[in-house]
C-alpha cells in the first residue's frame, strides 16, 4: 500500500538514500550527495503531508514527494501548459525491492493524487545522468520539456511534464 510517510519512516528513508547515492556514484551520477537530500528535507516533507511511502509488510519499499512547489529554475522553460500543476520531487526505491514495479506504482500514485486533487498536470525533473529516472519518465509518457542548471551541478537537469487524462 502507499500511505503518507510518518517521522518513524525517516531512518528507513535515509538508508534508502545512502544506498541510492552509492549506486548513483558508481555510474558517475552525483545528483544526490551528502548535502542533498538530508533527513531534514524529508522531515519537512512529512510535516507538510507531501511525502508518501510504498509500504510492503511494514518495510519502506520506496517513497515519493508530491506537492505544488515549483523550483524557480522552472521559470522560463517551455512547459506544455500554464495551468496549476503538482510537482514530483525526491523519489527512490529500496535497493532490496528493485525490479518489482515500485517506481512505476509510485509515479502512477502521483498521477492519481493529482487527479484526486483536481489537477491534471504534473511537472518533474531529474539529473541528465540519472538514466533510471529518465527512462522511467519516458516509459510513463512524460514529455521532455528542456534543460536547466540546478543545485550547482556540472551537468544539466532534464525537465518533464505530463498532461493527465481525467477519465477514469
Amino acid at each position: 500500500m502507499i500511505r503518507k510517510a510518518v517521522l518513524g519512516d525517516l531512518d528507513n528513508i535515509m538508508e534508502i538514500i545512502k544506498k541510492t547515492v552509492e549506486e548513483m556514484n558508481s555510474y558517475n551520477n552525483y545528483q544526490w550527495d551528502e548535502n542533498y537530500p538530508q533527513s531534514k528535507d524529508f522531515a519537512n516533507d512529512i510535516e507538510k503531508g507531501d511525502l508518501y511511502v510504498k509500504d510492503i509488510n511494514g518495510q519502506v519499499a520506496g517513497f515519493i514527494c508530491v506537492n505544488y512547489v515549483e523550483p524557480e529554475e522552472y521559470n522560463g522553460l517551455n512547459w506544455s501548459s500554464d495551468e496549476v500543476c503538482m510537482v514530483i520531487h525526491r523519489m527512490a526505491v529500496n535497493f532490496d525491492c528493485r525490479n518489482k514495479g515500485i517506481g512505476t506504482s509510485l509515479m502512477k500514485f502521483a498521477e492519481e493524487l493529482a487527479i484526486d486533487n483536481g489537477v491534471r498536470y504534473l511537472k518533474t525533473d531529474t539529473y541528465s545522468l540519472n538514466k533510471k529516472m529518465n527512462t522511467l519518465f519516458k516509459k510513463l509518457d512524460f514529455k521532455l520539456i528542456g534543460e536547466m542548471i540546478f543545485l550547482g551541478k556540472e551537468k544539466p537537469f532534464y525537465s518533464y511534464d505530463k498532461v493527465l487524462s481525467i477519465s477514469k
